[in-house]
């Protein structure tokens, strides 16, 4: 199936020139794959699944006028949801050189002008509080919270794509924090939208 069929699937409505430019990222990211092993996902139906996975959260958050994704890797979700949001100011922070190589070339060969890629740890990023910060399979909530602390106020929200553990990991993080989970097959989406007090 095609990619376009499968986000009206999901109700994700985006413009024909994103959905093209979303297909060519995957185009992309399979040939580089082949070379540097960059993914587990081998197949263009295995990258359409993780951008499927990456774009389901704009299904429910706010839009953010900036986004940090921590620890992007081959793209997931930080670059994806970059080109689904060309109003948003996008950091990529990713300290693999391999897999910074890949998300500078994508995002100049997909005329992302949103995106700036920060060849480095989080915690080595200096910015701005942002607006979103989001990451996928980095760490454990309540260390994600922390190594991002430097970069987030009072009113920044999180996105963490996160598996079976989160209810663990949330009964480890203190304080009063605002946040939903939000179920789609395996996938435990963690938005949290309100810091502790």
């Amino acid at each position: 199936m095609d990619l376009k069929k499968r986000l009206d699937e999901e109700e994700i409505a985006l413009p024909e020139k994103t959905v093209e430019k979303l297909e060519r990222f995957a185009v992309l990211l399979h040939e580089w794959n082949q070379i540097h092993n960059l993914t587990g996902a081998r197949t263009i139906g295995a990258i359409d699944d993780n951008i499927i996975d990456s774009l389901y959260p704009l299904t429910f958050i706010k839009t953010p006028e900036t986004l940090l994704d921590v620890g992007t890797g081959a793209g997931f979700p930080g670059l994806v949801l970059a080109i689904a949001l060309p109003e948003t100011e996008v950091v990529l922070a990713e300290p693999l050189k391999k897999r910074v190589s890949f998300l500078k070339y994508a995002a100049i060969d997909l005329g992302l002008g949103n995106v700036t890629v920060e060849a480095k740890r989080v915690e080595d990023v200096i910015h701005e509080p942002f607006a979103l910060i989001s990451s996928r399979a980095v760490t454990n909530t309540r260390f994600l919270l922390a190594l991002t602390s430097h970069l987030s106020d009072e009113k920044s929200a999180y996105l963490f794509y996160k598996g079976s553990r989160v209810f663990d990991e949330m009964a480890q993080v203190e304080g009063d924090l605002g946040y939903d989970i939000i179920q789609k097959n395996k996938r435990n989406y963690l938005y949290i939208k309100k810091h502790a007090t």
